[in-house]
């Protein structure tokens, strides 16, 4: 049977960059590849992928994101065309809607070949962030975006959507049902366990024995960590002596660490020692507005971990208000904290939610997510499938 080639184009490719990547990566480590070969083309990423070769695309800097680089294709247009027309690819996934995705999505109408991609970043709430500076252009911006997104993702065949929050808001914003497909991710399911609880670990990681409250993200301003350093100080003023424990790294980890003296901020941490911190917290603290899905918070509930997130974005399905977490004001510093409070301080409730929280975490397995991704990609690439 001959292969379905797929080309992969995304600006990062780093597997542990950010939900997304992580997403992609779990992707590509189930790759059937007696039936699929893929090119991929990058800004930022390895060598080879399963094997696969990665296309290396020079890449431009992001003011005020040092982490972040985007690819230029048109600095190295005539290369990539003749790498596509010499690869013929049956399918074309692209990441997200940068320059790269535009060109991808242009050589793709050239070529005749269909457009899978999935909808990964909440681009409407990035806006209030990095505009901020600005606030008589956010308006405008925010049309911008809106424009484009519809614009972008109405030519794509397929657009994986991760929750059903953001499929209203996509379908509100004028991108057109008929193109979108509800796709959930995934979690190791044998990675994250209430199993992994250690209490010794915390004690020594704080130095003493009072409740944990844990943030997991990137550290960048876009995670409402303005929200996360408020109800940090307000926990101070009330005289309560909650650990915050901060895992993740980011350009804004300097400022927010300046402005949360006493915090524990533990930087990058692999995914092993992460699922026994998740586990061995007392509390998961996650205000971000800007989450498609909000792979941190399923994970926490796979460790049996409360939570109290954000009502905002994808990441408030996971949670039944008062049933299975709490879902808060994102702008509400007060209302965050005492949720937080009710969780620590009512163990029966904390416990109601822990319970709640890993049995919907386990409807979320990887295996039959990717199964469906290959299924899609073959269908795309006869012009077979039905959304």
């Amino acid at each position: 049977m001959e292969k379905v080639k797929v080309v992969f184009f995304a600006d990062m490719l780093i597997s542990y960059f950010d939900g997304a990547s992580r997403t992609m990566f779990q992707l590509f480590g189930k790759i059937p590849v007696d039936r699929f070969e893929f090119l991929f083309v990058c800004g930022v990423g390895p060598e080879r992928i399963k094997g696969f070769r990665c296309m290396h695309i020079n890449t431009l800097g992001v003011p005020g994101n040092k982490s972040y680089r985007f690819a230029a294709p048109l600095l190295q247009k005539a290369e990539l065309d003749r790498a596509l027309q010499a690869f013929a690819p049956d399918v074309i996934h692209i990441a997200t809607p940068s320059l790269l995705g535009n060109y991808a999505l242009r050589a793709a109408g050239r070529l005749g070949v269909p457009v899978i991609s999935i909808y990964h970043t909440h681009f409407i709430s990035y806006v209030d962030y990095y505009v901020r500076a600005f606030p008589f252009l956010v308006g405008f911006a925010k049309q911008r975006v809106r424009d484009m997104l519809r614009s972008f993702y109405n030519q794509c065949d397929t657009v994986y959507v991760p929750s059903d929050s953001i499929m209203r808001e996509l379908a509100d914003e004028g991108i057109r049902p008929g193109v979108m497909k509800l796709w959930r991710r995934g979690i190791d399911q044998s990675l994250f366990s209430p199993l992994k609880r250690n209490t010794e670990r915390m004690r020594r990681l704080t130095g003493n024995d009072e409740p944990c409250v844990l943030f997991v993200g990137r550290l960048v301003w876009e995670k409402n960590l303005q929200m996360l350093i408020d109800v940090c100080d307000l926990a101070r003023r009330r005289g309560l002596g909650y650990n915050f424990v901060i895992a993740g790294e980011g350009v804004a980890r300097e400022a927010v660490e300046r402005r949360m003296p006493g915090a524990v901020f533990l930087g990058h941490v692999g995914h092993e020692s992460l699922a026994e911190i998740y586990a061995s917290s007392d509390v998961f603290f996650f205000p971000s507005v800007t989450e498609t899905f909000g792979n941190v918070a399923l994970e926490a509930m796979a460790s049996g971990l409360p939570c109290v997130i954000a009502d905002s974005g994808g990441i408030r399905d996971f949670i039944e208000d008062g049933v299975s977490g709490f879902k808060c004001n994102p702008c509400d510093a007060a209302g965050f904290l005492d949720r937080i409070t009710d969780v620590v301080e009512r163990p029966g409730l904390a416990g109601e939610f822990s319970r709640r929280g890993l049995e919907k975490s386990k409807r979320y397995v990887w295996g039959s997510l990717a199964d469906e991704y290959f299924e899609d990609l073959r269908c795309l690439s006869s012009r077979l499938l039905v959304v």
